[in-house]
């Protein structure tokens, strides 16, 4: 029921942007809601599902490639570029699939899978760097989009089972951030060691260089009282990255 509700937020979105005369009617967020809930369970992906599916997939992209997001708010601006990031990734997976063990596959190197010119937006080609590095974290400085976007690995936080809708955006994220800082896969606290994912030494300025006031803001009890009681004397360490496939 909530993924209906969602895909139906977001067509009702559609039809009001429509009305406003801007491009981004064009853009129908429920052909990939409709991919992630079939296909995606507990940040596990079926890429064999999806690659039978792969012409709704193809339906969503061109899609994109259509749309000018700029007239759009910033939360729908916001949660149009993570959908567009989660769903180029797949597709760029595919593009190999089943032959691939790891996105890096992708790469060599002397190249990245992440500077392919893969992703077609209002007529343009750009990278899923540009899209994570240059719009999402430039333009909206919010932490919480390395819980959002999803580079296909086991250690990445997992891909959600429904698109993100700019009316919901901030419960989504919030339900994200939680999610992957709770989960002792990625996240755990040892005696007076916090094992943190590896996200949190790459982009160690997007959490303020304050990694354990961050965890405070989302840890459950009773991780949260044992930092707030003993944050003055909590090591960081960090956890190594698994860059396998995040599916079968």
């Amino acid at each position: 029921m909530k993924s209906i509700s969602i895909a139906t937020t977001i067509l009702i979105a559609g039809m009001w942007v429509a009305a406003a005369g801007v491009h981004a009617a064009q853009v129908d967020h429920a052909l990939f809601a409709s991919l992630l809930s079939r296909h995606v369970k507990d940040g596990v992906v079926d890429y064999k599902g999806v690659k039978d599916d792969e012409a709704i997939l193809d339906r969503y992209l061109d899609a994109l490639a259509a749309v000018d997001p700029e007239p759009l708010s910033p939360d729908d601006q916001f949660a149009f570029y993570v959908n567009a990031y989660n769903a180029w990734t797949i597709k760029l997976i595919l593009s190999r699939y089943p032959d691939i063990l790891s996105i890096k596959d992708l790469g060599s190197l002397f190249s990245s899978p992440w500077k392919k010119n893969i992703a077609r937006i209002d007529g343009n080609l750009m990278t899923l760097d540009q899209i994570e590095h240059d719009i999402l974290r430039k333009r909206f400085k919010d932490p919480r989009v390395h819980f959002a976007v999803n580079c296909a690995s086991k250690s990445c936080p997992p891909l959600q089972g429904e698109p993100f809708a700019g009316s919901l955006l901030n419960d989504q994220l919030n339900q994200a951030a939680r999610a992957f800082i709770n989960a002792p896969r990625f996240n755990r606290l040892e005696g007076d060691t916090l094992w943190v994912s590896k996200i949190f030494d790459w982009f160690p300025e997007d959490f303020d260089g304050d990694v354990i006031g961050y965890f405070i803001k989302f840890a459950d009890l009773p991780m949260r009282e044992q930092l707030e009681k003993n944050k003055a004397r909590i090591k960081l360490k960090y956890l190594d990255y698994d860059w396998t496939l995040n599916g079968t």
